[in-house]
């Protein structure tokens, strides 16, 4: 992972109403839809304000400046410690900061389903969704043009838009194999030696 991404181990809002099978899942979430906008004249950049998704389990979100500085092994790598599916959360693609990178991710997402579905994973383990970006708001900040009215509602609902697709689609998809096979290592890995060697006529 580049070095301008963070990884937030996000928990679930109410744990009393947890499925009795936890899902693991992996969330790529571009920083500039997650963020206000900025003039271009500021000190410092804002932070990232994370929508709250309200997922019902526990999820590794990893926030990158641009989806489409993902690489393929980033994506393969959460597959391959042991994610159910990957989610991809995109600027919109007239809302990029790099003009390109939404439409990069989403080729890229291409690829990677295909590769998924040819190692026997499935490429509808791999999601890909878009929430504004504040490009446009950057640039009319920097001009001194008014902000667009704000869309909160809008976002909030796009939010969970996409947190129930990802679950419904979790509740469709069988397990990853290669979950299994982490959680059979972790067990031969936790188990101890234990000398039960006695000698019977030993006094």
């Amino acid at each position: 992972m580049t070095p301008d991404a963070a990884t937030i181990s996000v928990q679930p809002q109410d744990v009393g109403e947890q499925p009795a099978l936890q899902r693991g899942l992996t969330v790529f979430l571009c920083a500039n839809c997650a963020r206000p906008a900025r003039a271009a004249t500021s000190a410092g950049r804002p932070r990232p304000v994370v929508p709250e998704f309200g997922w019902p389990w526990p999820v590794r979100q990893a926030l990158v400046s641009c989806t489409g500085r993902l690489q393929p092994e980033h994506v393969l790598k959460a597959f391959e410690s042991g994610s159910e599916a990957v989610c991809m959360i995109a600027c919109q693609e007239d809302d990029c900061h790099y003009l390109e990178g939404s439409k990069r991710c989403a080729r890229r997402a291409d690829f990677l389903r295909s590769i998924l579905d040819e190692i026997g994973l499935g490429g509808e383990r791999l999601m890909l969704f878009h929430l504004p970006g504040t490009a446009a708001e950057d640039m009319a900040l920097a001009a001194g043009r008014p902000l667009p009215a704000p869309a909160n509602a809008a976002s909030d609902d796009r939010v969970a838009a996409i947190r129930e697709k990802v679950v419904e689609a979790l509740r469709a998809l069988p397990s990853n194999p290669l979950r299994k096979a982490l959680v059979a290592r972790a067990s031969e890995d936790s188990c101890q030696e234990v000398d039960i060697s006695h000698d019977d006529k030993e006094q």
